[in-house]
């Protein structure tokens, strides 16, 4: 098979990754990402004590021998656009930032793709998994969050069981949606899960991944000897010297589709998926914790097999590589075992936690990104930290990248790689992954203007996806054709409030017309359609000459404020206090002080609007009115919400209920369909 184009019996097995996003420690964006990988960065950070304390660590703690102030952060995790998601103010202070940054992600992988994330394929999927965190833990002890907006909607708004079908309803996809836990190796296992379920026809489109923010606060942890944690803060895989591991953030999503398909809908295909396998030890290993050599032996030969190709075919291979003693030499004799067999060349061989710390459920995703970049660029990034490779791999046909340098490839041969996945409990993921066959341009046509439609929730985004787009089109190496460019954002960006267009013949044309655009001045050409689109209306743009595609061009800018994230370390928060403009008559006022606590109204001048108005659903019905029977004695009947009265109005009904003893036990009837529906 050669990298410009698939053979016929291939394209039925292949799946291409079309799409992708992640924020990684040192690294909002893949851009950065690679740039750090590509330089060699260890992105793991340390702390002061005066942060740690700040964040709310214990003090006796920080200051203890075995305190390790190291963790690769993610920052800004606490940040959240809420009301482009559909939240209000105080559901997404109850969402775990994990639920926040995956549907962010999830929505920026899908634009990469070059399809609006709101309107996105028929019968797309969604494999993703979480960690644990420390935010859910606090929602699910505190009793006064569960008071405030009910047992179930903190559970459905912190459990990791609920990732997956977070994504499909606020994306509107309507595949399979299923939240994956395999530990350590949750990512890659979606990846898995995603591309069988591809092959089989379960689903056309799918978005994999997975996220890990254990604490959005800076924290450090305990070393203790023999224990998995980096006794210094640092994490060296295959190095003499590596004596453990670092705790890390982050979270990644590529969308998939069949490879037939991608090439036929002008996608943008970033790799190819040839094959993928999963194994478990079962008991075949001394402990419950630790791996097994045989069965991530198998995973590797399973998955070169399902490719149709011998293991020896690899020249990369990124390594699970935790920087413990015993995870490094199980994993390099496993690997060693697979990868010998006609090998008769050295297979280069990294690990991405050497950078960025082990992201726990992200780390497969983390580790399958950085291959890819490395397979879109030609290069091979470094295992940094590094000083002294174990005396094994000699024996081995795998050598360590310590220094960045060009990935060559082999004659007759695509570039290939194995990326490899360990979890706690036994779980092996193995995944083999080809660069992309080359995309031809198509023949170009005499230039005619076209108008590039651009909008944002905000002045200040619109001004950034300008400036951004306008970058991009300056890339003298990598620039889309225009028509491309236009064809990708009508077709896969969703329409925003605040709107704005250039009208271009030319890339460079487009490129400082936007620029101008990004610096608050209109370009002077005007088009109708271009009108219609600043009046927000729904425009049927006309065909654009010559076949078109969609290019890969600057995900929506997200600029969400601080939800926050609850904490075992801080005091919970004081009892919302009754507003000063509630209704006097104290019957009136509890009632009242209920209904914009539940709704998150924020003052009594909401009460003017309606429970749809005001953003009410039959979830918060339920919690509503299960407050109003158990702290008021009143039961209101289901109908009452549905009424196209103002919340004072309905207010005023429930206070008359409960003077007049009226109830007919609706509730408990609701509570039935909830739990039917559901």
């Amino acid at each position: 098979m050669t990298t410009e184009e698939a053979a016929p019996h291939d394209l039925e097995s292949a799946v291409a990754v079309v799409g992708m996003s992640g924020r990684f420690p040192g690294a909002p964006d893949l851009d950065t990402y690679w740039a750090n990988l590509r330089d060699g960065v260890c992105s793991i950070s340390t702390f002061t004590e005066k942060e740690l304390l700040a964040d709310g660590a214990d003090e006796a703690e920080v200051r203890a021998p075995a305190y390790v102030p190291a963790q690769g952060r993610l920052a800004d995790a606490d940040r959240f656009e809420a009301d482009l998601f559909g939240f209000s103010g105080s559901e997404a202070a109850a969402l775990d930032p994990q639920h926040r940054v995956l549907l962010e992600t999830a929505w920026s992988a899908l634009e990469d793709a070059g399809y609006a994330p709101l309107n996105a394929p028929r019968h797309t999927g969604v494999y993703v998994g979480g960690s644990p965190t420390e935010h859910a833990l606090a929602a699910g002890t505190d009793p006064a969050l569960a008071a405030s907006i009910g047992a179930l909607q903190v559970r459905i708004l912190t459990d990791r069981e609920f990732l997956a079908p977070w994504i499909s309803y606020r994306l509107g996809l309507d595949g399979p949606s299923m939240t994956v836990q395999t530990a350590c190796s949750t990512s890659l296992t979606a990846v898995h899960l995603a591309v069988q379920a591809l092959l089989l026809g379960e689903c056309d489109t799918a978005l994999a991944g997975g996220v890990s923010i254990g604490s959005v606060r800076r924290q450090g942890y305990v070393h203790f000897q023999g224990g998995i944690f980096s006794p210094d803060g640092r994490c060296r895989p295959f190095d003499e010297k590596a004596a453990g591991t670092v705790p890390g953030s982050g979270v990644g999503v590529l969308v998939l589709r069949r490879l037939q398909d991608a090439l036929a809908d002008g996608d943008p295909v970033r790799a190819v998926i040839r094959g993928t396998a999963v194994t478990n030890d079962g008991s075949g290993k001394v402990g419950f914790t630790a791996p097994g050599v045989d069965q991530q032996t198998a995973a590797i030969t399973e998955a070169w097999s399902a490719a149709g190709l011998e293991p020896s075919a690899a020249q990369y291979v990124e390594a699970h590589g935790t920087g413990t003693e015993l995870g490094d030499r199980i994993e390099l004799a496993a690997a060693s075992a697979a990868f010998a067999s006609g090998a008769d060349t050295d297979i280069a061989l990294g690990s991405v936690k050497s950078n960025i710390g082990h992201a726990d459920a992200a780390a497969g995703a983390a580790a399958l990104i950085k291959t890819i970049l490395m397979l879109e660029h030609t290069t091979l990034a470094p295992t940094v930290d590094v000083t002294s490779p174990v005396a094994a791999l000699q024996d081995s046909p795998l050598r360590l990248v310590t220094q960045a340098r060009e990935w060559p490839g082999r004659p007759g041969l695509p570039r290939l790689a194995g990326v490899t996945s360990v979890g706690i409990g036994g779980t092996n993921v193995h995944v083999v992954v080809q660069e992309a066959p080359e995309r031809r341009s198509p023949a170009s046509a005499a230039p005619r203007p076209v108008v590039l439609p651009l909008s944002a929730r905000t002045k200040s985004q619109l001004a950034l996806v300008a400036d951004r787009l306008a970058r991009r089109l300056r890339d003298a190496d990598d620039a889309p054709c225009l028509a491309d460019v236009a064809h990708t954002l009508r077709t896969g960006r969703v329409g925003m409030p605040v709107r704005a267009y250039v009208v271009a013949a030319g890339v460079r044309e487009a490129s400082d017309k936007l620029t101008a655009l990004a610096e608050g001045r209109r370009d002077t050409v005007t088009d109708p359609l271009g009108e219609a689109w600043l009046r927000g209306e729904e425009v049927t743009w006309p065909a654009l000459d010559g076949a078109v595609r969609r290019v890969r061009l600057p995900a929506y800018p997200f600029a969400g404020e601080s939800h926050g994230a609850l904490t075992l370390r801080r005091p919970a928060a004081e009892a919302t206090e009754l507003p000063s403009s509630a209704p006097e008559d104290e019957l009136d006022a509890r009632v009242a002080a209920l209904v914009i606590e539940a709704l998150d109204l924020g003052d009594a001048a909401a009460l003017e609007r309606t429970y749809f108005e005001a953003g009410g659903d039959s979830l918060t019905a339920v919690h509503l009115a299960g407050r109003l029977r158990d702290e008021m004695g009143v039961d209101v009947p289901i109908q009452l919400f549905l009424e196209p009265v103002t919340l004072k109005e309905m207010t005023t009904r429930i206070v008359e209920m409960k003077q007049n003893g009226d109830a007919d036990g609706a509730l408990d009837a609701l509570l039935a369909e909830f739990e039917a529906e559901s």
